[in-house]
């Protein structure tokens, strides 16, 4: 079994060698240009959220996407130009509307709402952990791990205001042939 506090050590050592670190890798690269695309459209698709709905934990909810996204973006922006890769085409912002003003037709439900912010909690969680698997150098490895931790962090505080209002999609019920009832 791995040992934590090892695993730990071994990585503040690398931080602290003097040696260069090698150039990213292709699938290092790929990884971080895939995600900072990604979470620019995750961050307009917020914004529209922001301006689809009245409920203000929801609202509370997809201004704090938002401002998780802008900080992750500014981050792996600063981290890819200093290692001299071409940004992708970002897409800009959405202002504010009045989400009284949206039609019928075209207007998402809470639910929808909520539920968009839970998928979006997911694709990161998993996106993060796979670059985490695929980095070789340590400090890639930590940017996704930070990441990582924002995700899960903010999915358990989501899932506390999906479970209140019952929005949390939960499947049936699994009882296996032969289960003894209860």
């Amino acid at each position: 079994m791995p040992d934590l506090l090892e695993a730990v050590k071994n990585i503040v050592q690398s931080l602290m060698d003097d040696e260069p670190k090698p150039p990213l890798h292709v699938g290092e690269v790929m990884s971080f240009w895939s995600f900072l695309s990604e979470i620019g459209d995750e961050q307009v698709h917020s914004e529209a959220g922001i301006n689809s709905t009245t409920d203000p934990e929801l609202r509370k909810a997809f201004h704090e996407i938002v401002k998780m996204l802008k900080s992750q973006k500014e981050r792996m922006i600063a981290f890819l130009r200093s290692e001299g890769v071409p940004l992708p085409p970002l897409t800009e912002s959405k202002p504010l509307s009045d989400p009284n003003k949206i039609p019928p037709g075209v207007k998402l439900t809470d639910d929808e709402l909520a539920n968009s912010i839970n998928i979006k909690i997911f694709l990161g969680v998993n996106y993060c952990a796979n670059a985490i698997n695929e980095a070789v150098r340590n400090d890639v490895s930590l940017i996704w791990v930070g990441f990582l931790q924002e995700y899960m962090t903010f999915g358990a505080t989501m899932k506390v205001l999906l479970k209140k209002r019952g929005w949390l999609k939960v499947p049936p019920l699994y009882c296996p042939p032969g289960l003894p009832s209860q």
